[in-house]
């Protein structure tokens, strides 16, 4: 396994492993990405290996530029050029009718092909290089949590990444907001751009539901898991005798809580802060050996929308707890 600071020489040698056929983990804006050539088939089929992934789930491609779209969909409609000028560099990602020359298995077989361009300077800077359209889910194994560093692709996905780049915490920390432009526009999964941003430019967009064969990444009932169980509680709960239990706030705690790890994600309330950490404060909860994590609920609104999606997907099947009295 290589970690490798994001230095100019590292990149380039980054961006020989993608020409080659090769995986490269690197930072984006939001999470770390698992890496290939979006055109290699082959190498595409080593991110769905490593990451133990269904091949039933599409991956994101991510361009250097918003004229690449062009090597990746069939054309580029007038909404999207739209979401392009407002939000590109950025955390959208956006779904149109794709080129035939991307394999079917970057697209799980739909006539789609779900696209973005980060808003990182090694991701831009590795994708320049490159010089070609880069495949990229996730570096984490498939439903577990998502990494925003370097140490958190090392610790799931190991030796099996020929080059990990190393460009520090990434600053947003949640994934894209994925938004489906092959009819009326719709929001298959809230992330990084808060929806009311979207809908200031092209109007109300429709909610797409969870799915069992999913138009995009993060649609899935369960996913973004970290292997303690995780329950959200909305009000006082009584606490099962015995356990030893973390807690996720977004600001204070309750101050009678019996807990043996807090996890505070924004002392001072605000919603991008939060959703920066709450990977990093879910990783740290899961390795604290934990019976149980119990997360806040946050306001669904901007980003809290995409918090709370993370944390039911992460909660997942875990039995409720009973509410106290």
């Amino acid at each position: 396994m290589k970690i490798r600071p994001a230095l100019q020489a590292h990149i380039k040698e980054a961006a020989q492993i993608l020409r080659q056929g090769g995986l490269v983990a690197f930072p984006t804006e939001t999470v770390y990405g698992l890496g290939a050539n979006a055109f290699d088939a082959l190498a595409v089929a080593r991110i769905f290996e490593v990451k133990q992934r269904p091949e039933f789930d599409p991956l994101i491609i991510h361009l250097a530029s918003p004229e690449e779209t062009r090597l990746v969909w069939s054309d580029q409609p007038e909404m999207a050029k739209e979401l392009i000028k407002q939000f590109w560099p950025g955390p959208l990602t956006l779904v149109y009718f794709k080129n035939k020359k991307i394999p079917d298995i970057v697209t799980a077989g739909l006539p789609t092909a779900a696209a973005r361009m980060p808003d990182h300077p090694v991701a831009l800077a590795l994708l320049q290089e490159a010089a070609l359209p880069v495949a990229a889910p996730s570096a984490n194994l498939f439903g577990r949590l998502s990494p925003t560093t370097a140490e958190h692709v090392a610790e799931q996905l190991g030796s099996q990444v020929d080059l990990i780049l190393d460009g520090g915490k990434t600053p947003v920390g949640i994934e894209s907001t994925v938004l489906d432009l092959t009819g009326d526009p719709t929001l298959l999964r809230p992330g990084g751009t808060p929806v009311e941003e979207i809908e200031s430019v092209i109007g109300p967009i429709k909610i797409a539901s969870t799915s069992s064969q999913p138009l995009s990444p993060g649609q899935l009932e369960h996913h973004y898991a970290p292997r303690t169980p995780l329950a959200i509680i909305k009000e006082p709960v009584q606490l099962p005798p015995g356990l030893k239990i973390g807690y996720l706030a977004f600001s204070t705690p309750p101050p009678e809580l019996n807990v043996v790890q807090v996890e505070i994600l924004s002392p001072r309330r605000d919603l991008r802060e939060a959703a920066a950490n709450l990977f990093e404060a879910l990783h740290r909860l899961d390795q604290a050996n934990l019976d149980l994590i119990l997360a806040e609920t946050f306001p669904e609104q901007g980003l809290g929308r995409a918090i709370m999606d993370r944390l039911r997907k992460a909660a997942g099947a875990h039995s409720p707890l009973k509410p106290a009295g």
